[in-house]
């Protein structure tokens, strides 16, 4: 066989681009084949044996000497290459494919790697989608929760992706907050990462919960019922106590009030003038701890207080305005006033009269002034049901909640004003004087 020639080569493209109607093939070499189209665009082809079947492999680039061709010298190598590596079992167009099938699954995995890291979450972006979902459903919109976290767990890890966090980052936070002997806060914001990190972990957020494993113990420690209950001779006491400390006339009024309803400090700095309705004796809470609705039966004794306190609202809305924003005032704006005046000692820009109301029993905070209430109650007679009728417990056996609904509305008035009367006796100017007999 005579070998093909570069001459021979372009002499039949030139033939073709004349006159050719039909695609015509040169044999070049042993397994070599020039196939030129009718229009003198010729390409190599190379034949080869495989599994004892022969194939053929166009070769990507068209014959020329230029850039990007492939000449008859370059094709006669590559040619004696792929029929080479054939006869040792190579086949040059499987290894292509599978080439590019291990290209595409490489850029398949590099797009999935891209899209993980662009869903990847900072903790501070986890937090404001938890917020959204979780938060904004509770009583405050979970405004005490992101106060928490802003103040000592976004600073430290908020820019953090969460799916790196890890126990000991936890930790570090945590025992921060313990440090400055703030061991019930460190104890909560344990439960709350605990929460926003199970929730990020049924989401596929995280690949595990960093809080694992992490008890109360680890942290604030156990926590214990607070039981403090200001005894009758404290109460007494409370009049002057509240004239010297400097107060807001509303907090002054505030304590009377819950001492008089056994009310919660939110759902009394919440309520609103439209459900006080001195006149009917009545302060119904739409929105209370439990979820239901509440009344409470006013005695003349919270009357005379609740009055004071709508005459000291200039809101047409709201009993306990807020100054800075629209809506009421945050609960602890009363409790901090009451905190500051027990304890002991002073601090930038705060009250000097800060042992104006501590109280021989020690210290005491607006929730202890409800388990007063309910402990005055109890010692007056009032049945255990009534009270916490009264407080607006749920009553923790299931099948009594379902069958005994009576409200026992006559028995919580009579509750209410046993109290108010009690608290009127307790809070006179001569209240020292008087000695109250007991039942036997």
């Amino acid at each position: 066989m005579t070998k093909l020639t570069v001459r021979d080569i372009e002499a039949a493209i030139a033939a073709q681009r004349a006159n050719g109607t039909k695609p015509r093939k040169l044999t070049a070499d042993t397994g070599l084949r020039l196939h030129i189209a009718a229009s003198g665009k010729a390409v190599w082809c190379v034949l080869y044996m495989i599994d004892g079947r022969e194939r053929e492999y166009r070769l990507p680039e068209p014959y020329g000497t230029g850039k990007g061709q492939c000449s008859l010298a370059s094709a006669r190598e590559r040619a004696a290459e792929i029929r080479s590596r054939a006869r040792s079992g190579v086949d040059i167009q499987q290894q292509i494919e599978d080439a590019r099938a291990a290209t595409e699954r490489a850029s398949q995995r590099e797009r999935e790697a891209q899209a993980a890291r662009e869903r990847r979450l900072t903790v501070r972006a986890l937090f404001e989608r938890w917020a959204a979902l979780e938060l904004a459903h509770r009583k405050d919109g979970g405004a005490e929760t992101r106060r928490g976290l802003e103040k000592d767990v976004l600073p430290a890890i908020g820019e953090h992706y969460a799916e790196d966090v890890r126990r000991r980052d936890v930790m570090d936070i945590l025992d921060t907050v313990k440090a400055r002997g703030a061991n019930r806060l460190a104890n909560r914001l344990l439960s709350e990462l605990r929460q926003m990190f199970g929730f990020a972990l049924v989401r596929e957020i995280v690949p595990s919960d960093p809080t694992y494993g992490i008890k109360k113990r680890d942290v604030g420690g156990k926590e214990t019922e607070r039981d403090r209950v200001l005894a009758e001779d404290e109460v007494r006491l409370l009049p002057s106590r509240l004239a010297a400390a400097n107060l807001l006339d509303s907090t002054t009024h505030a304590v009377w009030v819950m001492l008089a309803t056994c009310c919660r400090i939110g759902e009394l700095t919440s309520a609103t003038r439209d459900a006080i309705d001195l006149h009917e004796g009545t302060w119904t809470l739409p929105d209370t701890k439990n979820g239901k609705s509440h009344t409470i039966y006013l005695s003349d004794f919270a009357k005379s207080h609740l009055h004071a306190l709508l005459a000291l609202s200039d809101d047409p809305v709201q009993l306990f305005p807020s100054h800075r924003v629209d809506g009421a005032v945050t609960p602890k704006s009363i409790t901090k006033q009451l905190h500051d005046r027990q304890r002991g000692k002073a601090k930038t820009n705060g009250t000097r009269l800060t042992d104006a109301l501590t109280l021989p029993d020690g210290n005491w905070t607006p929730h202890d002034l409800r388990r007063t209430s309910a402990t005055l109650m109890g010692e007056l007679g009032v049945r255990p049901d009534v009270i916490e009728k009264c407080l607006n417990h749920l009553d923790e056996n299931r099948m009594r909640r379902i069958y005994q609904r009576a409200v026992r509305k006559d028995e919580q008035i009579e509750a209410w004003r046993k109290l108010g009367d009690r608290l009127d006796l307790l809070t006179r100017a001569d209240a020292a004087n008087i000695a109250i007999l007991r039942s036997a």
